[in-house]
């Protein structure tokens, strides 16, 4: 009897132990993942059980918000101009929960789950409130942002503008573009079908050309190999380099040519400066080569190249909102692909985003400050949670080189492109045009560069893709008109 007693106390305390693992697992191991599973219909009104968060540009205009409803969700997410602030807010659901941008970047916190919140909700429990999530203050500047996006209608591009100096973003455009209300409905088959719809448009307006595409930079990489041969303390903005009406690249009978006589200098050689102003490929190219690939790769790493770029968020916070990473090769090129990769052409290719940080920091004396797009964090009693403050990536350059830099691309807006200058005000820039198809039938035109060039208040990229003018004819107008609203302010 004692044995037998014995082995069903043995029984039971294992069955306890199965029991109580199981248990620990499920509520903490995968609670995470068991919350976040869309299938977990508990998890889902839970959720939006309770009033997430609003999402404010920085003056304090809605851009998403979440209103009572009388069916079974209790509330539902609803976007203000939802196609001109997509890329900044991402979407919620019922069918994918918080998808892209702050949506996802802060979820815990526009939901209340946040461990930072646990106070709160201790709170709202003992007093029988609603549990709250906490509103987001971003950095947008709606003028801005409704500038830019009007700018490029009709078209595909992206266009960011941030402040040199704190690298908070004002604007971030992206088009073409779609609305997260169609996504928000409480319908699962309408959000299904509308979902489908989105993601199987050939113009894939679900994608932010500003943080996730990559296009061949053109001449705007130009300003990183002079910046790369500037610090080498061997050149300065009135040394002679080769150039010319033609180059046969090396090993090859492919010679590159220029698009202007202004850009073959006079006897084989001009200025750097000049070569910069007049954005010559043959000075460039010949440039590339003589400095080596490892020194632009090393000024490419320093700037942001190889690497994702954090915009906002964490872990803790969400799922992080990123620029996937821009390309300069590392592995070893050729003097040929090294003479094409050093006028932005080749196997070189870039975000908006990390195109606007190269302005940025030759705008902030050769500080490359981290990009933020998040100001401040309160909690729905309008205390703050969290304030970002502006702290530094890196440092690529010195501030004497940012200064030659600045000499430069004032002279390309003065003696190569005025179009894109602003009247009374004193603009760097760098235009830029990359060829692209398997025939280079059409191009993605570039301007990048900052105002005012003697104390830079906005630095601003600007790509439009798939166009058949040259940088300066389609993104140029773009690049004027942000520039011209942000002075404004």
């Amino acid at each position: 009897m004692n044995k037998m007693l014995r082995q069903l106390f043995t029984a039971v305390v294992v069955l306890f132990t199965i029991l109580g693992l199981s248990t620990t697992i499920i509520t903490a191991i995968r609670s995470t993942s068991l919350n976040a599973d869309t299938r977990n219909s508990r998890s889902l009104y839970h959720e939006f059980g309770a009033p997430r968060g609003a999402i404010l540009a920085a003056d304090g205009t809605v851009l998403a918000q979440s209103t009572a409803t009388n069916d079974a969700f209790k509330y539902q997410r609803g976007y203000t101009n939802g196609a001109l602030y997509a890329p900044i807010t991402g979407f919620f659901s019922i069918s994918q929960r918080a998808d892209r941008g702050i949506e996802a970047s802060r979820n815990l916190l526009l939901s209340g789950q946040s461990d930072t919140m646990f106070w709160q909700r201790v709170k709202s429990t003992l007093t029988g409130s609603e549990n709250k999530g906490a509103n987001i203050e971003t950095s947008i500047d709606t003028k801005l942002q409704q500038a830019a996006y009007n700018a490029l209608q009709g078209q595909t591009g992206a266009v960011i503008a941030m402040e040199p100096k704190t690298g908070r973003i004002l604007a971030m455009v992206s088009t073409p573009s779609y609305d997260p209300n169609l996504l928000a409905s409480h319908d699962g088959k309408t959000i299904t079908e509308n979902y489908k719809n989105l993601t199987s448009d050939p113009a894939n307006p679900m994608l932010n050309n500003a943080t996730s595409q990559l296009f061949p930079p053109g001449s705007t990489f130009k300003t990183i190999v002079a910046a790369t041969a500037l610090e080498t303390g061997k050149y300065d903005t009135t040394t002679s380099i080769p150039a010319g009406a033609s180059y046969i690249l090396p090993g090859t009978v492919t010679a590159l040519t220029n698009s202007s006589a202004a850009a073959n200098g006079s006897n084989g050689a001009m200025t750097l400066e000049d070569a910069l102003t007049y954005s010559s490929n043959t000075a460039f190219a010949q440039l590339g080569v003589a400095l080596g690939q490892d020194k632009i790769a090393d000024m490419a790493s320093k700037l942001g190249f190889g690497s994702s770029i954090l915009i906002d968020g964490t872990d803790v916070t969400g799922s992080p909102m990123k620029a996937v990473a821009s390309h300069y090769p590392t592995t070893t090129m050729t003097a040929d692909k090294l003479a094409l990769a050093s006028i932005g052409q080749g196997d070189v290719t870039e975000t908006v985003m990390q195109n606007a940080l190269v302005a940025s920091a030759i705008a902030n004396d050769g500080k490359l400050m981290r990009p933020t797009i998040v100001d401040r964090v309160r909690a729905s009693d309008l205390s703050v949670f969290s304030e970002t403050k502006a702290s530094e990536m890196s440092e690529p350059f010195s501030a004497d080189t940012a200064n030659k830099l600045t000499q430069m691309m004032e002279s390309v807006v003065t003696k190569d492109a005025p179009t894109i200058g602003v009247s009374g005000v004193k603009v760097a820039a760098k235009t830029g045009t990359a060829q692209i198809g398997a025939t280079n039938a059409t191009n993605d035109g570039w301007v990048m560069g900052f105002a005012p060039a003697d104390d830079p208040q906005i630095a601003v990229a600007v790509v439009v893709h798939n166009t058949t003018g040259y940088g300066y004819q389609s993104a140029g107008p773009i690049f004027r008109t942000v520039i011209q609203e942000a002075l404004k302010q």
